[in-house]
């Protein structure tokens, strides 16, 4: 995905990317001022990004509101979401590690699909 156009809106940050993204990876905090593509569920997961970015490029990030992303998994309408590897994202299961859930899906999608959802942080 060369550029990704949130599902709708949303405030945006821009950071440097400490490896190679794709344009609506989900990405997490990876160092001062950096961020990479999720690789697990994780605290640090920022928000979604902008556009394709090479190594040490700035990234722009969409941080809230609705989002779409790539769906490791099958996922449900109304499932708690949490990252996944390859900047993607799947299915939480709630009451483990609730802290890890960065959003609610709006759609129903097979593993592969694009999960339409809010962000919750």
């Amino acid at each position: 995905m060369a550029e990704y156009v949130p599902f709708l809106g949303g405030d945006r940050i821009t950071r440097k990317a400490s490896v190679a993204i794709t344009g609506g990876q989900a990405v997490f905090i990876s160092g001062d001022g950096t961020v990479a593509p999720t690789t697990a569920a994780t605290v640090a997961y920022l928000g979604i990004a902008a556009a394709d970015t090479a190594v040490n490029d700035n990234v722009t990030v969409y941080t809230e509101n609705f989002q779409k992303a790539t769906a490791s998994g099958a996922i449900t309408a109304g499932d708690a979401l949490e990252t996944a590897a390859a900047g993607k994202l799947a299915k939480h299961t709630v009451g483990t590690n609730d802290y890890l859930i960065v959003g609610v899906a709006l759609n129903t999608v097979a593993d592969g699909g694009t999960v339409q959802f809010t962000a919750v942080r």
